[in-house]
C-alpha cells in the first residue's frame, strides 16, 4: 500500500469514527447512566465503548447501533459485577473486623499471654541494664531521639544498640529453650 493511499484511508476512518461518535455518544452515555446509575462512571464506560469501536469497528457499518448497544451492555455488566465483588469483599472485611473486635480472648489465651510476658520479663532481667532499658523504651513507643536522651548516648548509636540488644535477647531465649528440652 502506498503511503498516500494509507493516509487517505486513515483520514477516512478518522472522519467515520468522529461522525459515529457525535451521532451515537449521547445515546450510549444515556443508556450507560441508566444501567450503572452513576454519571461519572457512565462517561468513563462510554469512552471505553468508543475506544473499542476505534480499535475494532464492526464489519457492517449499517449495524453500528446494534454493535454499540451490545458492547455498552457488556461493558456495563462487567462494571456492575466488579462493583458487586468489591462491595461483597468490603462487607466481608468489615464483618471480620467487627467479629475480631467483639471476640473476647479465652482464659487459656489470656494465661498464655501472661506466661509469655513473664518469660520475656525474665529474659530481659538477664540482659545488661542498658540493653534492657533500650528495648523497654523502644517497645513502649519511644523514638530513637527519646531513647538516646534517656540512655545518654548519641542518637545515631541507638539503632545499633537496639539491634545488638535484640540479638542478645534472641540468643538468650534460644539457649533457655534448648536447656528446657534437654
Amino acid at each position: 500500500m502506498e503511503p498516500q493511499q494509507h493516509q487517505q484511508e486513515t483520514q477516512q476512518s478518522s472522519e467515520f469514527f468522529r461522525e459515529v461518535f457525535y451521532i451515537h455518544y449521547p445515546t450510549v452515555r444515556r443508556k450507560l447512566i441508566g444501567l450503572v446509575r452513576d454519571e461519572a462512571a457512565a462517561e468513563d464506560l462510554a469512552q471505553e465503548v468508543f475506544l473499542r469501536l476505534y480499535r475494532n469497528p464492526p464489519d457492517e457499518p449499517a449495524l453500528m447501533g446494534a454493535w454499540l448497544h451490545r458492547v455498552l451492555t457488556r461493558i456495563a455488566y462487567d462494571y456492575l459485577n466488579k462493583k458487586a465483588r468489591e462491595r461483597a469483599l468490603h462487607e466481608k472485611q468489615s464483618q471480620n473486623m467487627l467479629s475480631a473486635e467483639g471476640e473476647q480472648p479465652s482464659n487459656e489465651q489470656l494465661l498464655m499471654r501472661q506466661l509469655d510476658q513473664e518469660e520475656v520479663r525474665e529474659l530481659l532481667e538477664e540482659l545488661p541494664e542498658r540493653d534492657r532499658k533500650a528495648l523497654l523504651l523502644r517497645y513502649s513507643g519511644y523514638s530513637y531521639a527519646e531513647i538516646a536522651e534517656q540512655l545518654q548516648v548519641r542518637q545515631p548509636i541507638v539503632g545499633t544498640l537496639l539491634h545488638r540488644a535484640t540479638e542478645r535477647l534472641r540468643r538468650h531465649a534460644a539457649t533457655q529453650s534448648e536447656a528446657q528440652f534437654k
